[in-house]
């Protein structure tokens, strides 16, 4: 079992707070001393309230399940034999209402887009390789929403 944190940081400073209209921009703290500026979407709470600049909760989730299925793509590809030269990855999520009426993110589509060195793995190789990643990613796993991957 491991642990993970992070320390989510937010003051509200002069403010004032019972109006509804106070600043939702805070800073996201790693344990390996990265700081992230964090804010609300401003597509869910409007500019100047939220920070536009920022990263909000739903960016970070879609980064994060791209970030592990590449991580174990190219741990996979690579024990498979190819050499991956970059990955580019152009995800998306879309929030919607679920069948039980709550706002939720309903899906994610990975977009990635592979650069092999010499060897490249035929399309059936690189469907296998994306289904053991997507089925050993932990966010993936993690979540209820659909997560798609396109291109295969």
């Amino acid at each position: 079992m491991h642990t993970y944190e992070a320390t989510v940081r937010w003051e509200r400073g002069g403010q004032k707070f019972t109006d509804n209209r106070y600043s939702r921009a805070h800073r996201w703290q790693f344990d390996g001393g990265a700081v992230v500026p964090a804010s609300s979407s401003p597509h869910v709470v409007p500019v100047p309230m939220s920070d536009a600049g920022a990263v909000d909760p739903e960016e970070a989730l879609v980064a994060a399940t791209s970030s592990c299925h590449m991580l174990f793509f190219l741990s996979i590809a690579g024990r498979r034999g190819f050499t991956v030269d970059s990955y580019v990855d152009h995800a998306s999520g879309v929030m919607d209402k679920t069948t039980d009426g709550r706002i939720a993110m309903t899906r994610i589509t990975l977009r990635p887009q592979i650069v092999f060195a010499e060897r490249v793995p035929s399309a059936k190789e690189l469907t296998e390789i994306h289904h053991e990643s997507h089925d050993r990613c932990f966010i993936a796993n993690s979540l209820k929403t659909e997560v798609v991957v396109e291109g295969l």
